[in-house]
């Protein structure tokens, strides 16, 4: 029987908190299918041009070591923010594949979003023109759960459950004073607005804070938003808004753009704010309150320790999924998650075109968002609830969490 080739994994576009569990998945499922070398790409697919990578069974050496990674944060290989060329005749693919002959790759596998599914996709293509025989496949990864053909991707559960959670407690923080007050919360979101989304998730009761929530796929009025405050205030002294980063005007400017202050850098470029700060001058101008903005900023993708248990496992689901694949044959496809009931939450694995993936968007289902476009209805809480359940046992040291770091 002739031996295995090799199979080689890379992690690309911004990191998450379950990004390393989708890896620890690839290295046990192909170390328990027999594959003598599991080699790691540092720093994507940028890293393995430049010849970067390194034997992975050099870094975990123990089933300890695969828990540990699946609850490390951040990515563990490294990663990149790098397109490659449109043009298959460009000088890079003949490079990065006389480096699978050197390395005796068989199989590639690349974790990431958008940008590393068009990696996936013209890889792909590339092998196909010049008869390689290498396969590829996409391991899905992204908090801003906008990848199309999969009910929902490693990542944003536990952005999801951090956002949720983070929420509540400024809520709670909010609602201590007597006096009226307005705090505005920017969660991450340039284009979809599946995490503002999750803040629906901290309120306890009809009528709890967050009163407001705008994402990027209503047009957002600032002359709304003054009604919005001023009828939400006829409820409630202390008031909290959840907005994305990306909403935008009718005309489609993005409100992070109204800013005036710091509009250039040294070199004559355009320089965005917050929206929150944006929102944080208008609600002071307009109603004289205490109000102040919050950024939750890279905590969304980065918390370990507010991760869930849901998100972990299936993200390592992911990971052996893509082994089993291309074990299979498969090629030019992602695995996709397909779920099967709500209650109880069920779902399964699936390769799909990776051709009908990359380049495509999922937006926020506009019937998910009430009529006024400033809340979200009970449909996303059914569909989203499930993905951000369960503690994982965490393994502490000193107090603080305990990780798995690259020698």
């Amino acid at each position: 029987m002739a031996k295995k080739r090799n199979i080689i994994v890379g992690q690309s576009g911004g990191p998450t908190s379950v990004i390393n569990s989708s890896l620890a998945g690839v290295y046990k499922n192909a170390v328990e299918r027999g594959f003598d070398k599991v080699y790691g790409m540092l720093h994507g697919i940028q890293g393995l041009l430049d010849e970067q990578y390194i034997d992975l069974s050099t870094q975990i050496h123990s089933e300890l070591d695969i828990e540990l990674l699946k609850r490390t944060p951040s990515a563990f290989l490294g990663s990149c923010r790098y397109k490659l060329p449109a043009d298959l005749d460009s000088e890079v693919y003949p490079a990065i594949f006389d480096n699978f002959r050197e390395m005796n790759i068989g199989y590639f596998l690349y974790v990431g979003g958008n940008d590393s599914m068009d990696t996936v996709d013209k890889l792909s293509r590339y092998a196909e023109k010049i008869g390689s025989d290498v396969k590829f496949i996409g391991i899905p990864k992204t908090i801003d759960n906008d990848l199309v053909l999969t009910d929902h991707t490693p990542g944003f559960g536990s952005a999801a459950k951090y956002v949720a959670s983070t929420v509540r407690e400024i809520v709670l923080d909010a609602s201590v004073y007597q006096q009226r007050s307005v705090t505005i919360v920017e969660i991450m979101g340039r284009h979809a607005g599946w995490l503002t989304a999750a803040s629906r998730l901290a309120r306890k009761y009809e009528g709890d804070n967050p009163c407001l929530i705008y994402l990027p796929e209503t047009p957002f009025s600032l002359e709304q938003f003054y009604n919005d405050l001023d009828a939400a205030f006829k409820k409630s002294p202390n008031l909290v808004v959840c907005a994305s980063e990306g909403i935008a005007d009718e005309g489609g400017t993005f409100v992070c753009e109204y800013s005036d202050a710091a509009k250039l850098d040294s070199f004559g470029h355009k320089m965005l704010t917050g929206c929150g700060e944006v929102l944080e001058s208008f609600v002071r101008d307009k109603f004289g309150v205490k109000v102040r903005s919050i950024e939750l900023n890279v905590n969304q993708r980065c918390s370990g320790m507010m991760v869930s248990e849901t998100d972990i496992e299936e993200a390592a689901m992911a990971g052996a999924a893509g082994v089993k694949a291309v074990l299979a044959g498969e090629t030019k496809k992602m695995i996709a998650f397909k779920r099967d009931s709500d209650m109880p939450y069920k779902m399964h694995c699936t390769p799909e075109d990776v051709s009908l993936i990359c380049n495509q968007e999922k937006k926020f289902p506009k019937e998910w968002i009430n009529a006024a476009g400033n809340d979200i209805t009970d449909d996303f809480s059914a569909y989203a609830l499930p993905l951000i359940q369960g503690e994982p046992k965490r393994v502490m040291e000193n107090g603080v969490p305990k990780y798995l770091y690259r020698k």
